[in-house]
């Protein structure tokens, strides 16, 4: 039986597990479906969560909670956006955040005009913002963000130390950055994910940065198995998914892989100890 069609065998070290959640709803969202231009709009800049959005945030939460999901991310990163923080710390934080712990908030209260409380970090993983994974860039004002310094009182506990500028010296008000250049940078970003050590990763991002990202992938497969793949994301929604390192771009070796032989001895196999003492001769 030839396994190899539509099947795929790979060292589990090789693999990663991420976790891909479009951010839930926000004002630009609205405005945009209501009036295409609007997100012409410096009105929308950095737009934040609709109480909608929080709402999806909580339902999300709840469902990585009962599923044991949110006890198995050994990592959360996050594009460095209001709409794309609030949403990873709302659903991957620990909670409402209470004075005297001796750990950052992951968001302090009512950030982002949320009217929340703020979220604790306590007994979380780590959160990093990173630019590769940031929507398209330029024009649309929803999708220019605040200086990192603006953040950090915002945002505590997230890790900005791999965002290189203060000011966002990416986002162009007359240029949009076109969608091959997204995908070459959603390429750039999951290779970037290999120099990380954690297997179990959380990407907290954009409709349009997953989408063009995503295109490259499945083209090998069922349709049905591309379509779940490529498909649009919807406000809040989640996708499991697995990457595969096919050409040693990490370096991991395996934590559960064992050797054998030990203690060292005789290890023939089977059929060539059958063939060396035959059925009826002397063992």
């Amino acid at each position: 039986m030839d396994c190899s069609v539509g099947q795929g065998l790979y060292p589990l070290h090789r693999c990663k597990t991420i976790h891909l959640v479009r951010h839930a709803q926000g004002f630009h969202n609205v405005a945009g479906e209501k009036d295409h231009s609007a997100y012409l709009s410096p009105e929308l800049f950095d737009a934040q969560l609709t109480p909608l959005g929080w709402k999806q945030v909580d339902n999300l939460r709840k469902h990585v909670h009962s599923t044991g999901l949110s006890k198995r991310i050994e990592l959360v990163i996050c594009s460095p956006l209001l709409r794309t923080m609030q949403t990873a710390v709302g659903v991957f934080g620990a909670g409402s955040y209470k004075d005297g712990i001796d750990v950052p908030p992951l968001m302090t209260e009512n950030a982002g005009n949320s009217s929340r409380p703020a979220i604790s970090s306590l007994n979380c993983p780590p959160f990093i913002a990173v630019e590769l994974c940031r929507e398209h860039l330029g024009v649309h004002w929803c999708d220019k963000r605040r200086s990192v310094s603006e953040y950090t009182t915002l945002f505590p506990a997230i890790d900005f130390s791999l965002i290189e500028s203060d000011a966002d010296v990416l986002w162009e008000a007359d240029v949009r950055e076109p969608n091959d250049k997204v995908a070459a940078r959603g390429m750039e970003f999951l290779k970037w994910l290999w120099t990380r050590k954690e297997k179990e990763i959380a990407i907290v991002t954009h409709s349009g940065f997953l989408v063009h990202t995503l295109s490259a992938y499945g083209n090998d497969c069922h349709p049905s198995v591309k379509s779940e793949i490529c498909t649009p994301f919807s406000n809040c929604e989640l996708r499991s998914m697995v990457i595969v390192d096919r050409s040693m771009i990490g370096s991991d070796s395996s934590t559960t892989n064992y050797p054998g032989k030990i203690p060292s001895g005789t290890d023939v196999p089977s059929d060539d100890a059958s063939e060396e003492h035959p059925a009826g001769s002397a063992k």
